[in-house]
């Protein structure tokens, strides 16, 4: 994609982004905190989790990709092959690992901010390999280019999931 989405602000969620969410993920959220980033169509995209989900389990994703179409055309990155090329990359290119590194600490200390969750890892292979392109993508959405450098690479790598107009209607829209 030439332009990426544009940064969105960090927002509480509405019962139209509660409502989107349980259509765009087929369940109620969990742990919801705040909607991360929005899609360029107005849906939350990017979900902020809490730490530790209502029942207590750790849930170190700070940061949820909830966007079918975005999720289903990184899913074809990731049968492509992508992760793989990225984690040799970081193997042989130790500028894109020290950015990559910060990437993981950048993560950790926003995870922090809301509750430590000793010894758990930040999220998708951080820092040491790519393991889910949905988090990383979903990390950079949220933080904004410039943070998370496989993040941003695998954003550039999609197409614009938008386009086509919102995943989901929420009812309480239809109803207006």
């Amino acid at each position: 994609m030439e332009t990426p989405p544009p940064t969105t602000p960090r927002t509480e969620p509405t019962d139209a982004d509660v409502e989107a969410f349980e259509q765009q993920l087929g369940r109620p959220p969990r742990g919801l905190r705040a909607i991360a980033h929005r899609c360029p169509c107005g849906r939350p995209d990017v979900v902020e989790t809490a730490p530790r989900l209502p029942d207590g389990t750790p849930f170190p994703t700070l940061y949820y990709l909830t966007c079918p179409r975005a999720n289903s055309a990184i899913g074809t990155l990731e049968a492509g092959g992508v992760m793989k090329e990225m984690t040799e990359r970081l193997r042989t290119d130790p500028e894109l690992a020290a950015a990559y590194r910060a990437a993981h600490e950048d993560y950790i200390r926003r995870r922090d901010e809301i509750e430590e969750l000793t010894g758990f890892p930040s999220a998708g292979g951080m820092p040491d390999r790519v393991k889910c392109l949905h988090v990383l993508v979903a990390h950079s959405l949220a933080a904004g280019p410039g943070v998370n450098p496989l993040g941003d690479e695998a954003i550039a790598l999609l197409p614009e999931w938008w386009r086509k107009g919102p995943c989901v209607v929420p009812d309480a829209e239809e109803a207006e």
